[in-house]
């Protein structure tokens, strides 16, 4: 499950798609919505025994979404107020993913970066389904 505080609220199980939003204004931020979950969803399907209360596992699905849905696309980071322009979206990946792992009481305190950065190099550079992050 993935939350965006005043944004959106999207869950993927077991092959279906909710997306529950009464702030999101354009269309354009609907369908980065849908391509995230649908990325979860691949995982979901590709996974046999994908345990989302697993740090490890919660936070590469997560990479995998922020890297692969254009979540963290230059443009959305101006529009979110964050100017940096080295480095920006490795970085807000990582800020999304925190955010997002958060929210799992499976990964309090330390254990949610120390997740993210034992499984970042693998879940980034896996670009499924295509063949090269878009």
């Amino acid at each position: 499950m993935t939350i965006f505080s005043k944004l959106v609220s999207a869950k993927t199980c077991r092959a279906q798609v909710y997306v529950c939003s009464n702030y999101m204004r354009l269309q354009d931020e609907v369908n980065q919505v849908v391509i995230h979950e649908l990325i979860h969803a691949f995982d979901d399907c590709r996974a046999t025994n994908l345990d989302w209360g697993d740090c490890a596992q919660h936070a590469c699905s997560q990479i995998r979404a922020g890297h692969l849905s254009g979540d963290c696309h230059f443009k959305r980071e101006l529009l979110r107020g964050y100017t940096k322009t080295r480095g920006h979206e490795q970085e807000c990946i990582r800020r999304r993913v925190l955010k997002s792992l958060s929210s799992n009481p499976n990964c309090a305190g330390s254990a949610a970066a120390d997740a993210m950065e034992a499984v970042w190099d693998i879940c980034y550079n896996d670009t499924r389904p295509f063949d090269r992050a878009p």
